[in-house]
């Protein structure tokens, strides 16, 4: 499976990958009933609460840790949840297999966030993010849920199911690559697999950015902004460049200071 264009593929295989049913829909509920959700709501002030605000405790148990913005508190990535992993033992196909659902996510997660962004900018007009900075934020998480280090604690069961099934995709590749992995431990299969990866990860999440949208850092090849599309290169989701750097490195800065820059802006 070719992913210069994840875009295009994701289209393609659409119906395939949504599963019969829509229960592999990455945005629903996993029972093929698609769900609305507006991802910057704060209609219930009971979500402040950190029962449902899903909170990180700090370290004398109380509610001083990070706790998850409204954006964080619905992630489309509801597919991972579905991926298959017990009838995979070729490597080649559990790391395509592995991309491709982990696209899907920050595809429908990017087309999610672009559709209730516009209504979150229009209530708080002084918020400094932009939609490239909001998918960012998405693109980052995304990454530390393929890492396992999110620290996101709501909906447990779904979150540890996920995890199981990570595990042992990346146990698949691992044995599979034994002679070039086998001194690496689990996480830095992990970690490596995603610095690898991000790329085709962060043209997934923006297939829906426009020619307006700019990422506000100059960091395309070494001080360059984005042209549009949140992409370096002159990059755009129907003339896709390959070998395209993201010109974000949140998914690099600690999960914890993401949510508070995020919440000192709402």
């Amino acid at each position: 499976v070719a992913f210069s264009d994840p875009c295009t593929l994701i289209k393609d295989k659409r119906e395939k990958l949504l599963g019969a049913r829509g229960e592999r829909y990455p945005c629903g509920n996993g029972s093929g009933k698609g769900e609305y959700v507006n991802r910057f709501s704060d209609k219930q002030q009971a979500e402040y609460d950190n029962k449902k605000m899903k909170c990180s405790n700090g370290s004398n148990g109380k509610d001083e840790g990070a706790c998850a913005s409204f954006r964080r508190l619905h992630l489309c990535n509801k597919n991972m949840v579905k991926m298959e992993t017990t009838k995979i033992t070729d490597s080649s196909k559990a790391k395509n297999d592995l991309l491709l659902d982990v696209c899907m996510a920050a595809k429908y997660e990017g087309d999610s966030i672009k559709t209730h962004h516009p209504q979150h900018q229009e209530k708080y007009d002084d918020s400094a993010s932009q939609l490239c900075t909001v998918l960012a934020r998405s693109f980052a998480d995304i990454g530390d849920i393929v890492r396992g280090r999110d620290l996101f604690l709501g909906h447990q069961q779904r979150k540890k199911y996920l995890e199981e099934r990570l595990e042992k995709m990346f146990e698949n590749i691992k044995n599979n690559n034994a002679a070039k992995l086998s001194e690496l431990s689990s996480e830095e299969v992990r970690e490596a697999w995603w610095a690898l990866n991000r790329q085709h990860v962060w043209k997934a999440i923006t297939c829906d950015a426009g020619q307006n949208d700019k990422y506000f850092r100059n960091t395309c090849n070494g001080g360059e902004q984005t042209k549009g599309y949140c992409r370096c290169n002159d990059d755009k989701p129907d003339d896709d460049k390959p070998n395209t750097d993201p010109p974000t490195y949140f998914d690099y800065v600690p999960q914890y200071l993401r949510w508070f820059e995020e919440w000192a802006e709402d």
